[in-house]
């Protein structure tokens, strides 16, 4: 039996993914000076990715996109539909703040997207964000990637009429209280910005997002976003 206590002591274990040898050693030496996160683990590939996340089960995958062989987001896709890997938690970091596969690896399952340019401590807050179970995606990638990615999806349709009739029914299935937490939690709020701002407590959140999730299907806050631009509840920003 799992002791609590020991779990709540026990270091956030993190595998770092980089095509580049430069940077995998920076976010090791780096990452690995901050208390409660311990570096287990690297690769260079997204097959080696997959093949070294089964073998020590991170908490936090930090995956680079662009990479040989098999990409981010196949590799992030593979190790979150890896129900082995359930607990397993994918944190996306890229050099180009408007990627053309950003969306596509929310998508995929990734529970948090940042820059590799953003600042250490920044990073090291988001490892923990990520796993804790939430998701967070940096607000500037967030507004451009929905301008820029999402904005265009709808034009495109949503695929099936199957496809299309499952996200109406789901959006329709949410209560008013829930929609209304959803469209926060697209705007990039935390469950504690969202308690402030409905003046209810973040454990009622919770409560609400673990319903909501239920309902769409969505395993993540990432795929809550994804969700509520792609069903319309959300529009993008117009300059």
């Amino acid at each position: 039996m799992t002791d609590p206590m020991a779990e709540a002591d026990r270091p956030i274990r993190v595998l770092v993914v980089d095509d580049q040898d430069l940077v995998r050693s920076g976010f090791k030496m780096i990452l690995g000076t901050y208390p409660g996160i311990e570096i287990v683990g690297e690769a260079k590939t997204g097959e080696a990715a997959v093949a070294e996340a089964q073998r020590l089960k991170p908490d936090v995958v930090l995956m680079d996109i662009r990479m040989p062989e098999m990409n981010g987001i196949e590799a992030t896709r593979a190790i979150t539909g890896n129900p082995l890997l359930a607990k397993t938690r994918v944190l996306v970091l890229t050099t180009f703040d408007i990627d053309e596969y950003v969306f596509d690896a929310l998508s995929a399952g990734a529970s948090g997207f940042l820059l590799k340019d953003a600042d250490p401590d920044d990073i090291a807050a988001a490892i923990r964000v990520v796993a804790d179970g939430d998701a967070l995606i940096q607000p500037s990638v967030m507004r451009r990637l929905v301008e820029t990615f999402v904005a265009a999806r709808p034009r495109a349709g949503w695929g099936s009429t199957e496809a299309s009739d499952s996200r109406r029914a789901a959006l329709a299935s949410l209560t008013d209280r829930e929609r209304e937490i959803l469209m926060l939690v697209a705007r990039g709020l935390s469950n504690d910005d969202i308690a402030a701002e409905l003046f209810i407590s973040p454990a009622t959140v919770k409560t609400h997002l673990a319903r909501i999730m239920a309902k769409t299907d969505a395993h993540d806050r990432a795929q809550l976003v994804v969700f509520a631009y792609e069903t319309g509840l959300v529009a993008p920003a117009r300059a």
